[in-house]
C-alpha cells in the first residue's frame, strides 16, 4: 500500500459528456490517477489500483482559452511513415482551433494505491512484486519519474509529489466537509486486450486500442473517496 500527495496549479479532468468545450469533474477519476502514477513508473507485469483520493484544497474553478487542434495523427500514416511511403505530419496551423475549459486550479490530491501483478512477463530475472515494490517507493521518495506526471491534460503539469504515511485529514478545506454525491463519472477504460496471449509473450501484439467506458457513482465524505468501496458497483 502506497500514499502520496500530489499537488499542481491546474488541473482537468474532462467530463465525457461534454463535446466541445471541455469541462472538468470536481474531483479526479481513477484512470486519471492511474495515468498520473505510469508517468513515475510502468511495466506491462503490474497494474496500479485506486484505492482512496483525498481532497484537501477546496473546489475551485477557472475558465480558459486554449489553442486545440481539431484532428490527430492516424495510426495507418504512421505505419506509412516508417515504411517510407508516406507521411505521418499534421500541421496545427492547418486544424487549429480555439476552445474554452473549464479547470480546477490550486489543487492537491492524497492518493493511496496498491499494484498486482498482471501475468504479462518479459524475460528479465527477477520479475516480483517485492522487486517492484521497492522502485516504486524509491522513485516516490526520490521525485523520480519516466515523464514528468500531468493533472488530466499534458499541459497541467504536476507540481510535486511526494510519499507520505498518513493522510492528515485535519487539513482538509471545511468546505469539504459532510457528504456529497458526486454524481456518475468515468472509473477508467476496459481495453479488449487478450491477456492470455500476452502472459506467455508479452512482445505480442494482442494491446488492443478498442475499450468500453467505465463509470461509478461516488460519495465524497469529508474530503475523502473511498474508490475501492465502490469498485464492485462500476457499470458499463
Amino acid at each position: 500500500m502506497f500514499r502520496i500527495i500530489v499537488e499542481a496549479d491546474y488541473a482537468l479532468f474532462t467530463r465525457p459528456e461534454m463535446k466541445t468545450e471541455r469541462v472538468s469533474y470536481d474531483v479526479p477519476t481513477p484512470s486519471a490517477m492511474e495515468g498520473m502514477l505510469k508517468s513515475i513508473f510502468w511495466k506491462p507485469a503490474i497494474r496500479y489500483v485506486i484505492d482512496r483520493i483525498v481532497v484537501f484544497n477546496p473546489i475551485r474553478f477557472y475558465t480558459l482559452k486554449r489553442n486545440e487542434v481539431s484532428d490527430k495523427i492516424l495510426k495507418g500514416n504512421v505505419n506509412k511513415e516508417m515504411r517510407g511511403d508516406g507521411s505521418a505530419a499534421l500541421y496545427a496551423s492547418a486544424c487549429r482551433s480555439q476552445r474554452s475549459s473549464t479547470i480546477l486550479r490550486d489543487v492537491k490530491y492524497g492518493i493511496e494505491f496498491h499494484f498486482e501483478m498482471t501475468g504479462i512477463r518479459s524475460d528479465e530475472p527477477g520479475e516480483t512484486d517485492g522487486k517492484y515494490a521497492q522502485i516504486i517507493e524509491r522513485r516516490l521518495k526520490n521525485g523520480q519519474c519516466k515523464v514528468w506526471p500531468c493533472m488530466g491534460c499534458r499541459e497541467f503539469a504536476v507540481k510535486k509529489f511526494y510519499p507520505v504515511d498518513e493522510f492528515d485529514l485535519s487539513s482538509v478545506d471545511e468546505s469539504l466537509k459532510g457528504e456529497r454525491d458526486l454524481g456518475y463519472m468515468l472509473y477508467g477504460l476496459e481495453y479488449k486486450d487478450d491477456i492470455e496471449k500476452l502472459k506467455t509473450d508479452w512482445n505480442a501484439k494482442y494491446f488492443s486500442d478498442k475499450a468500453d467506458a467505465v463509470f461509478y457513482r461516488p460519495r465524497m465524505t469529508d474530503g475523502v473517496i473511498e474508490v475501492q468501496k465502490y469498485r464492485r458497483e462500476c457499470k458499463c
